[in-house]
């Protein structure tokens, strides 16, 4: 339903990695940008003319869904996503896992699905719950035992909390979260406390382990 926030997150087909580089994981933050719209995207190229236009005083079309926080890693991601028209989820990560897909296949010639199935999603109406969830997904990378050379094939919203400086994340809902919790240190201290007390409850998960939520 619209005006509603859900926890969306998917990984690789067979639990294989995403990325195989930086390019990669570029690639794929940038089409969260793109494809974000209401109006037909079309291509990656298609949609990177459109942001141009949009770029040049033309007025941006209004985006799909509002991205609250974020966590990608080498082979799965964690969006908390506030849907702003009917469908807009659903047509989003469509846009998105899709064209990516296509991009990644291209470029490592390869053929098939890339992601495993059907994204999954949670509608978030707990408000004990929204708290740890909001943790869990924007700190995610420290739920598990990443590889030190898989480290660099990491984005989340993070940063982005920490510096004040919006980019993938809705500027909207970003001072929502912050109103919520306080300003961007109390957010950080919060969320920091709630995933140490998920990993002492489990220890770093492995990449290769399901990602069981909170």
């Amino acid at each position: 339903m619209n005006e509603q926030y859900y926890h969306v997150y998917n990984r690789g087909v067979d639990k294989r990695d995403l990325f195989m580089d930086r390019h990669d994981l570029n690639r794929f933050l940038d089409s969260i940008k793109l494809f974000n719209t209401i109006e037909p995207t079309g291509s990656f190229k298609e949609a990177t003319l459109i942001k141009n236009k949009a770029d040049s005083d033309v007025r941006r079309p209004n985006p799909l869904v509002s991205i609250v926080c974020y966590c990608v890693n080498p082979n799965h991601f964690h969006f908390i996503l506030k849907q702003e028209v009917e469908g807009g989820i659903s047509e989003f990560l469509k846009r998105l896992l899709g064209g990516y897909t296509k991009y990644f296949n291209l470029m490592h010639e390869r053929s098939g699905a890339l992601f495993q199935g059907r994204f999954k999603s949670k509608l978030l109406d707990d408000e004990t719950y929204v708290q740890k969830i909001y943790a869990y997904t924007h700190l995610n990378y420290l739920v598990h035992d990443i590889p030190d050379h898989k480290k660099h094939l990491i984005a989340s919203s993070e940063r982005e909390y920490d510096s004040n400086l919006f980019d993938i994340v809705s500027d909207k809902e970003a001072n929502f979260v912050l109103e919520m919790y306080d300003g961007n240190l109390n957010f950080k201290q919060q969320s920091l406390e709630i995933i140490d007390i998920i990993r002492q409850e489990r220890g770093k998960t492995s990449l290769l382990e399901e990602d069981t939520l909170p």
